[in-house]
């Protein structure tokens, strides 16, 4: 028996759930199949976290001319969703004359995409923002944001959930076939039918192309690894730093993040690799991004890292080819009725929700769209004591003890914080999932303190120690018993 649905969305990751969010204003049903046990498990949740201004995107491109629409409109809908956002300002920094003119290039770039808040400083200035900083000269962005992807892709999510949107996790699709003027997809054991059907599964977009009957595409994915330092480390980087650009290389390259959090990122690398699921962080890699860091920031030495972590990219550029290849956003030129989302890589976050938007756009030549009248965008959640005066988490104590009980001393999350991340609406119980919805494990001692008090929590909320799991099914961080 098939589950029917107006539209089927395939992926769960930021573009993915901004397209629900945005389609659930609307009268229609609506259906997301993610094959990961929660949404931004995958490239959405690995990444430098930056609002990006546009002004590395080619003039003219779909990318240009929606980063900066994005970013326009970032911080409001970041307040909308009870998303934290910070506008960081961010530094280009030069080091020859090559990279002064590619400066040049990247502040006319800006102007012709519309961007604002860009300028040239000399090394007083640079330093006047960042004393130990290197280089002979920097471009500033006053538009630059960080932000929390995890709590952006999840509430996203969340609010279509309470939208009417049905969410299918640990659902892969494995079969898509053509069926009386739909789709009939098969996913996670299950038998669905659609009307449309979207394909925002990037780096898999191409396989879910293909399955559904169109093999244009190719997607190159492209590692990029990372390393996290502790929060010390913001005061020598309390802003984004960036390398000016090299052509060929196929990122921004290396640079430094600090993050919503405070925690500062070194990285990503940009390795072409063979698989979509080759995550593991290599020595050679890391050595040399931490060598290119100092050269950013002499400042940083070896003890800030505090752990490292991988992203792949969904290139549709084979390698030396060139280093950005434009969004493909547009119904199937052979397929009516798949809208297609391939390539969508750096900016996309940034560029999610006018990506969304023009998804709506294309839906709403195929079918009516209707608006509801009870549409609630926006997502009230819990509070987040880390941001919270003391005065504002004394009041939360007084209504609610647990508030006043810390369980992760690295990032002084509370009890209450951990019970509400278990209690999601979207039914994700796992270690990873808490981690992503409120930091517990993320601080330096990287759970040693607080991994045994959340999985007493999650036995006192009735699971069994064999039936917790970090991330999926079958991996359990618990074998045999232990006194």
């Amino acid at each position: 028996m098939h589950k029917r649905y107006d539209i089927i969305i395939v992926g769960g990751g930021a573009v993915g759930c901004a397209i629900a969010y945005s389609l659930a204003r609307f009268d229609i049903s609506i259906a997301l199949l993610e094959r990961n046990p929660d949404v931004c498990m995958g490239t959405s949740g690995k990444n430098s976290a930056v609002v990006h201004a546009g002004f590395n995107n080619s003039p003219g491109s779909l990318m240009a001319r929606l980063c900066v629409e994005g970013n326009q409109g970032f911080e409001t809908l970041c307040r909308t969703l009870n998303v934290p956002y910070r506008k960081s300002g961010k530094l280009v920094v030069a080091f020859d004359c090559e990279d002064m003119n590619t400066l040049n290039g990247l502040m006319e770039n800006g102007r012709k995409n519309g961007c604002v808040g860009l300028e040239l400083l000399n090394t007083d200035r640079m330093k006047q923002l960042i004393a130990n900083i290197g280089g002979i000269g920097a471009m500033y962005s006053s538009n630059t944001g960080v932000f929390n992807p995890f709590l952006y892709t999840i509430h996203l999510a969340e609010s279509a959930l309470a939208n009417g949107v049905d969410f299918y996790l640990s659902h892969e699709v494995t079969r898509i076939s053509k069926e009386d003027g739909g789709f009939s997809v098969s996913s996670g054991g299950e038998d669905f039918s659609c009307n449309i059907l979207i394909n925002s599964a990037g780096l898999y977009a191409d396989q879910i192309s293909a399955m559904a009957g169109d093999e244009r595409y190719h997607i190159y994915p492209c590692r990029g690894q990372y390393f996290v330092l502790d929060k010390d480390a913001s005061q020598f980087a309390p802003i984004p730093i960036y390398p000016a650009p090299h052509k060929g290389v196929g990122g921004l390259g290396v640079h430094l993040t600090t993050t919503m959090d405070g925690n500062v990122l070194i990285g990503p690398s940009a390795e072409y690799v063979d698989s979509k699921e080759e995550y593991a962080s290599t020595p050679e890699v890391l050595d040399q991004l931490f060598n290119e860091a100092i050269q950013l920031l002499p400042s940083l030495n070896r003890g800030m890292i505090i752990g490292t972590y991988t992203g792949i990219r969904p290139k549709l550029i084979a390698k030396g080819e060139s280093n950005f290849g434009d969004f493909i956003i547009e119904e199937s030129k052979l397929v009516p009725g798949l809208i297609h989302l391939i390539g969508i890589e750096s900016p996309g976050l940034t560029a999610s929700m006018p990506i969304a938007r023009l998804i709506c756009k294309l839906v709403r030549e195929k079918i009516p769209l209707l608006e509801k009248s009870d549409y609630e965008p926006e997502y009230r959640g819990y509070p987040i004591t880390r941001y919270l005066t003391p005065e504002e988490l004394h009041c939360l104590v007084e209504t609610n003890p647990d508030y006043g009980e810390i369980v992760c001393r690295c990032e002084r999350i509370t009890k209450a914080e951990i019970l509400q991340a278990l209690d999601n609406p979207l039914g994700v119980r796992s270690i990873i999932g808490i981690k992503n919805r409120v930091r517990a494990t993320m601080g330096r001692c990287n759970g040693g303190y607080c991994f045994t008090r959340i999985v007493n929590m999650m036995q006192d909320d009735g699971l069994k120690p064999e039936d917790i799991i970090f991330r999926d099914k079958g991996d359990s961080p618990f074998k045999g018993k232990v006194k």
